[in-house]
Order: C-alpha cells, then sequence, then structure tokens
C-alpha cells in the first residue's frame, strides 16, 4: 500500500506545467453520499465539499489555470429539502465572505453564472461586492455556477437575441452571436470538464460550452478529492489528442 501511494505522489508531478487546460470545469459531486457513509447529516458533507473548493481553487490559482468554473447549485436543486438548500446557502455567503477578505491578497477574480436574482438580498449584495472587487484584478478566474441550468442558459441568449433581432438591431443568428448572450461570455470553452462522485453525465453543466470538452470521471467523492487527483486528471487531459473534427 506504501508503494502504492508513493507511485501516485511519483504520477502527481507529472504534470507538464507548459501545456495546462486552460480552462477546467468541475461538477462538484457527492457531498450527500459523503456524510451519509459517515451517518451525518448532507449538511457536513456540503461544508466538507466547500473546504475541498477552496483547496482545489487555490491550486488551480497556484499552478497557473486561468479559468475554474464549479457547479455549485443548478436550477433543479431547488427541488432538495429546504434544510438542506439553506445549509448550501449559508455555506456559500460564509465563503464569500471569506473571499472577499482575500482577493487583494490572492487576486482571484469571481464570476456568477446563472440567475441570481431570485437569491437573498445578503447574497445578492455579497455577489456584488465580489464581482466590483473582480475588476481590479486580472489572472485566474473562478466561476460559480448558481441557480444555474445549460438548458435554461441557452433559453435564455436564445430570448435575448430574439428581442433584440424583432428590434432591428441584429441580423442573422450565428454561434458567436449565441455565444456572446450566454452567462459565460468572454470566458473561453472549458478544455477539461471533472466530474468525481461515480456518475457519469453533464447533468446540465454547461451545455453549450462542453461541445469539445474533454470529459474525466472519478469515482472519489467530491469531498474526498485531492490535489493529487487533479493532477491525476491533468495529466490525462495532457495525453488526450484534441482534433475538433479534424485528422
Amino acid at each position: 500500500m506504501l508503494q502504492f501511494r508513493r507511485k501516485k505522489a511519483e504520477k502527481a508531478r507529472e504534470i507538464d506545467t507548459q501545456n495546462l487546460p486552460r480552462h477546467i470545469g468541475i461538477i462538484m459531486d457527492g457531498n450527500g453520499r459523503w456524510a451519509q457513509q459517515r451517518s451525518l447529516p448532507r449538511s457536513a458533507g456540503h461544508a466538507q465539499g466547500a473546504e475541498t473548493f477552496r483547496t482545489i481553487a487555490n491550486y488551480c490559482k497556484d499552478i497557473g489555470i486561468e479559468y475554474l468554473t464549479v457547479y455549485a447549485f443548478s436550477t433543479e436543486n431547488w427541488k432538495r429539502p429546504k434544510d438542506e438548500v439553506d445549509a448550501i446557502m449559508g455555506l456559500l455567503e460564509k465563503y464569500l465572505y471569506e473571499a472577499i477578505e482575500r482577493m487583494e491578497r490572492d487576486r482571484v477574480k469571481m464570476k456568477f453564472f446563472g440567475d441570481v436574482s431570485v437569491l437573498s438580498p445578503k447574497l445578492l449584495a455579497l455577489i456584488e461586492r465580489t464581482s466590483e472587487i473582480s475588476t481590479h484584478y486580472s489572472g485566474c478566474q473562478v466561476n460559480i455556477c448558481l441557480n444555474y441550468g445549460g438548458r435554461d442558459e441557452i433559453l435564455r441568449a436564445a430570448q435575448s437575441y430574439a428581442e433584440e433581432y424583432a428590434r432591428g438591431e441584429v441580423g442573422e443568428l450565428s454561434e458567436q452571436a449565441l455565444s456572446d448572450r450566454l452567462f459565460s461570455a468572454g470566458v473561453p470553452d472549458p478544455d477539461l470538464i471533472l466530474r468525481p462522485g461515480g456518475e457519469k453525465r453533464l447533468s446540465n453543466f454547461l451545455m453549450w460550452q462542453s461541445a469539445y470538452s474533454e470529459l474525466y470521471f472519478s469515482d472519489i467523492l467530491w469531498p474526498d478529492f485531492k490535489t493529487s487527483d487533479l493532477d491525476e486528471a491533468i495529466i490525462w487531459y495532457q495525453a488526450r489528442s484534441r482534433r475538433y473534427g479534424g485528422i
């Protein structure tokens, strides 16, 4: 076992920092199951998952990843029990308070994808504050998908374009025109999308943007996901041949 762990650690150091994915997306899955395996409330899993997110986000910044997009709360997650939703929102408030204190030091930009208008006034104020601070920095950008759904995003973009078209402000629809109206406008498409937790689907995450993303699935539950696991995903990505439909 010790030898296996040593080999895994050695492998994790093999990432080529000159060939990193520019943009990584992560579906943070498995918080509830992690808690249930330990006879803990699901909120404990979300709390541990938040710590994992903090660790992975900092590591991405340190190794030179330009964009990190994480699936924090989907448009479908409102179906969960109210106490679980409240716990997730409480953790987000806590994280944003801490992020505001550290943003000047860490110089990490933050952006939110999704319809945040339905969130609490306190969360909206924190989101506005982090977004304002982010305008002063360049460097790593963390995008948090909050009340987000890929189909909803595309629908909103199409509706926006249709309204402009009806007013005679734009011409025929193009891929770029639709991309420019997504929440992710101005952000390059993800090169690599990770899903820990054992499921093998995108679950409505970045449906438009993931057309040519490399998809990496892991059985590790998100709260147990380590920087060495991210290294393994990056090593796997660097071995891929990305042809975008060519030869």
